[in-house]
């Protein structure tokens, strides 16, 4: 793919991406889900009107200056209401979180870029992100989840530009301990992003190390064949058994400079200016509600999600554990109203008519792209299983264990992906509070990666029929995505088309 193509494809998925957020934002003239705590904060800050938090205030920072710019552009403001506190349209509550979830889809595609330098896998996963509805969906109303996740990611991106510049190093860990401060004082889980980067870093040193073990026994074991007499050929032909293949890849990855990074340079900038950008983060908010201080504050908030109760649909109908999520068998309604005729003006007060009164139901549903989520949990576990087949392929070939010299760069992608897709959905399997499906978005982003490098795979593979599985498996997530777009922009639907999208029970 030529750099004009690659262009013309990121301006293309930017654009759809913000056609999707901005239409008909301010049709339902109400708040909507989680849009009656998070948009009458945003309006507190601008109100000066003290209020206890249960998580960091950054997204509501953003949803204030989101409603302050929107109040001062002198259109959209046909339809108001005065939910949020003060008279506002729909229109700026929701606008900021539209356009900053339009840049999702670019980021994903620059960390896909920065990790491989295949324009064709960068321009899949951003498509990708594009086409997914719970990212859509939680762009177009005045909600924090974006906020974690577009941190999270650019703290990834910045990192990997990090790794590549040498000379800019710094500069560029600096703004990555910034996001990474950011994502965190979005919401407490934006942690797993940065617990990722750690992880990895681990196991960058780990292999590091093992490398440099095994060698180490090369060099003595060829020490000794050369007093011996065996020559410099013999201890070349012991490489492979003393575990060190001489694999050298066509390209690189900055995930192959981790090693470059001294443990004291993860703490300062990754840890240190993280935890410095958190608590000023804070400031604002403590000066406007002084009832508790910065501990006093964060131990109110562990205490409120503590007694939250269990995670079961006793405590919420669409309570929905951890494991719930890869395949997702519970997403959930953000809104949901029925009319007798789609003539009427859109409902958003009272309850749904009776059953059977409603001929036309609006619903918004915090749904993945089903498609994309399964292809993209088989792409992860293809993944796994390429990571784990590696070294036991080593074993059987050399009859000890071996690390490879240079890993290749699809295997730092796989492992970048997996251990940032467990680092982001593991630490949930201890939360005994009740959690949702729009938790699980910080970890899906890799999913997306996942299947956006198995389709790359397959469109440069050799084989006919692999091309064919790439392009088939794009035109079905396209598909999928056209096919619920009803349910993640609340058209109006009748009854059998709403249930034709309700595949299951579950997800009713």
């Amino acid at each position: 793919m030529t750099k004009k193509w690659f262009r013309i494809g990121m301006v293309s998925v930017f654009l759809l991406s913000l056609a999707l957020r901005f239409w008909g934002l301010e049709r339902f003239n109400t708040l909507v889900f989680d849009e009656v705590y998070f948009a009458k904060f945003g309006n507190n800050y601008l109100t000066h009107t003290p209020f206890f938090n249960a998580h960091p205030p950054l997204s509501q920072y953003m949803i204030g200056i989101g409603i302050w710019i929107g109040s001062h552009i002198p259109f959209w403001h046909d339809t108001v209401n005065g939910l949020t506190g003060s008279l506002r349209s729909p229109w700026t509550y929701r606008w900021f979180n539209a356009l900053t979830g339009s840049f999702i889809p670019l980021v994903v595609t620059a960390i896909a870029y920065q990790l491989s330098y295949r324009r064709s896998f960068a321009l899949l996963a951003g498509f990708f992100t594009a086409c997914d509805g719970i990212f859509l969906v939680e762009s177009r109303y005045a909600l924090s989840n974006i906020y974690i996740v577009i941190f999270g990611l650019l703290g990834h991106w910045f990192l990997l530009l990090a790794l590549d510049n040498q000379n800019r190093r710094r500069f560029w860990l600096v703004f990555a301990g910034i996001a990474f401060g950011a994502s965190v004082g979005t919401k407490w889980n934006g942690l797993w992003f940065l617990s990722g980067v750690y992880l990895i870093w681990i196991a960058a040193w780990i292999i590091h190390l093992i490398h440099s073990f095994l060698n180490s026994k090369l060099f003595f074991a060829s020490s000794s064949l050369k007093e011996a007499g065996g020559g410099e050929s013999r201890g070349a032909g012991e490489a492979g058994e003393a575990g060190v293949s001489t694999y050298s890849p066509s390209s690189q990855t900055p995930l192959q400079n981790l090693t470059q990074l001294n443990i004291f340079q993860m703490l300062f900038y990754l840890g240190i200016i993280p935890a410095l950008i958190y608590s000023i983060i804070w400031i604002p908010h403590l000066q406007l509600d002084k009832t508790y201080g910065f501990i006093a504050v964060h131990q109110q908030i562990l205490k409120f999600h503590l007694q939250l109760g269990g995670n079961n649909p006793n405590v919420h109908p669409y309570c929905a554990p951890w494991y719930k999520w890869p395949l997702m068998t519970r997403p959930m309604a953000y809104y949901y109203q029925t009319a007798e005729s789609i003539t009427e003006p859109l409902p958003v007060m009272g309850p749904p008519l009776p059953a059977g009164a409603g001929q036309v139901i609006y619903d918004v549903h915090a749904m993945g792209n089903p498609f994309l989520w399964w292809f993209g949990l088989a792409a992860m576990l293809f993944l796994v299983g390429m990571l784990v087949s590696q070294p036991i392929s080593l074993w059987v070939k050399e009859k000890r264990f071996s690390v490879p010299e240079t890993l290749s760069v699809d295997t730092w992608i796989a492992l970048y992906l997996v251990i940032n897709y467990a680092a982001n959905l593991l630490p949930w399997v201890e939360v005994t509070r009740c959690v949702f499906i729009y938790h699980y978005m910080c970890a899906v982003v890799f999913i997306f990666l996942a299947i956006a490098w198995f389709v790359d795979q397959c469109l440069r593979s050799y084989y006919q029929q692999l091309r064919a599985l790439g392009v088939t498996i794009t035109f079905i997530i396209l598909a999928a995505f056209i096919f619920w777009m009803p349910i993640y922009l609340g058209l109006p639907l009748s009854p059998h088309d709403y249930k034709l999208r309700m595949w299951f029970n579950s997800w009713i």
